[in-house]
């Protein structure tokens, strides 16, 4: 997918875990890992607005555009 995902490394950064970040935007573990791992199809603004409020980032923090990778089917 040529829509990458950088939750992990934001997480580190905030010295946050998934599941601390799961109780905070009321997401269930399992999702949040699903983007994570970048096997997401999707996502609501809403979701990225409140883990955006959890992180202290941008949209452009989390989620990055590289060409170079084939589109999804």
């Amino acid at each position: 997918m040529a829509i990458l995902v950088h939750l992990d490394d934001k997480l580190h950064e905030r010295r946050m875990t998934l599941t601390e970040l799961a109780a905070r935007v009321d997401i269930t573990v399992a999702n949040l890992s699903i983007l994570k791992t970048g096997k997401a199809k999707a996502i609501r603004f809403s979701t990225l607005e409140a883990i955006c409020a959890a992180l202290e980032c941008q949209p452009g923090d989390l989620l990055a555009f590289d060409p170079t990778q084939p589109p999804q089917e």
